[in-house]
């Protein structure tokens, strides 16, 4: 099967790719990547070493699309993934729809045309930010969980949230962005009969993954305290008690593999969360309490004005996906957290390499 793998030099796209290729060669792997992002071409020599095979094209230009060979299937993990692009005083705006919007309509016109499949990687940021941010926490163990005994908002369990919670606005323009590819894909899907699967995605983290404070928190975090950088609890009590899930990107791929060969599917059954779940959340107390039992102390800050669109507790539930494709996170979140430390302790100049421009 041949397969085109967006922003393909990126950390998810290069750690997709490899895992393909290690899978045993079923596959024929195709990939391409502006390579605007620091850090992406560190991956291009050793996907070219594996046998993939890579072009420079960017997403926003179609006309960079049309040199790229057919393949049976689109996996899309090309994106801008900060919540704060657009906003954050930056990043503009335009480019940020033009990447993650237009971006997805050029890759849906090229699905269209060589009849290929598309498996769309977004984000649990399509959630309705306010009852999220108003959501009554209490703290234990270092973290913030849902308050003992509150009425949660519906779609939204102490086991996380789940693909039925609310998408209306605001969710970001990071998160608007995402929600709209999500529709137009499953429009495009049932408009010219392609098979389409989306994919809502936790945070995603393991070795190699480019860390900034505003993505990639906990590749950012170790490796800041390793060397010692300034780190800061921002919002919320200052405490760091704010909690996310982590999923290593690899365990996608026996899902991935499944929907290669799936049957058409109705629209409800074609979305799903895919999470570490409440088994790998953790606040960035208990990641800096996990950091000084392997590295030693490291001063943390607090700084107490709110970053925008931020919640205190993030979860996705992914029960779903486990009852449609019987799909389960494989890493554990402290493999992935010695994952990310073993490869810090290797790259010294890795917060360098990723830093924006």
């Amino acid at each position: 099967m041949r397969i085109l793998l967006s922003g393909a030099c990126g950390f998810v796209g290069s750690t997709l790719a490899r895992a393909l290729v290690q899978g045993g060669g079923r596959h024929r792997i195709h990939g391409f990547d502006n390579f605007i992002r620091p850090g992406s071409e560190a991956n291009r020599a050793e996907l070219a070493g594996l046998g993939v095979k890579l072009f420079h094209a960017d997403l926003r230009a179609a006309s960079d699309l049309d040199p790229l060979p057919p393949c049976d299937w689109v996996i899309d993990a090309a994106a801008n993934p900060s919540v704060l692009a657009g906003v954050d005083g930056r990043t503009s705006s335009r480019q940020l729809v033009e990447h993650n919007l237009a971006g997805t309509v050029n890759l849906l016109e090229y699905c269209k045309q060589h009849r290929a499949g598309l498996i769309l990687l977004s984000t649990s940021r399509v959630y309705s930010i306010p009852p999220l941010a108003a959501l009554p926490v209490e703290v234990a163990d270092g973290a913030f969980r849902p308050a003992t005994g509150a009425k949660l908002p519906p779609g939204l369990s102490e086991a996380g949230v789940d693909e039925t919670f609310a998408t209306g606005a605001p969710i970001s323009l990071y998160g608007a962005t995402k929600l709209a590819s999500e529709t137009l894909a499953l429009e495009y899907g049932e408009t010219f009969g392609l098979p389409v699967f989306i994919n809502r995605c936790g945070v995603l983290g393991g070795a190699g993954q480019f860390g900034r404070p505003d993505q990639g928190i906990f590749a950012y975090w170790i490796n800041s305290h390793l060397r010692r950088r300034p780190l800061k609890y921002i919002g919320f009590d200052g405490r760091g008690h704010q909690v996310r899930d982590c999923l290593h990107p690899r365990d996608l791929v026996p899902l991935l593999e499944r929907q290669f060969a799936a049957p058409k599917l109705g629209a409800g059954d074609r979305l799903v969360n895919l999470s570490g779940g409440r088994a790998s959340a953790m606040s960035l107390r208990q990641l800096t309490d996990w950091c000084a039992g392997k590295f030693g102390p490291c001063a943390v800050t607090a700084e107490p004005t709110p970053r925008p669109f931020d919640v205190p507790w993030m979860v996705l539930d992914h029960a779903k996906a486990a009852r449609l494709w019987n799909w389960g996170p494989q890493t554990a979140l402290r493999d992935i957290l010695e994952e990310i430390a073993a490869h810090a302790q290797s790259h010294p100049g890795w917060l360098d390499l990723c830093a924006p421009f």
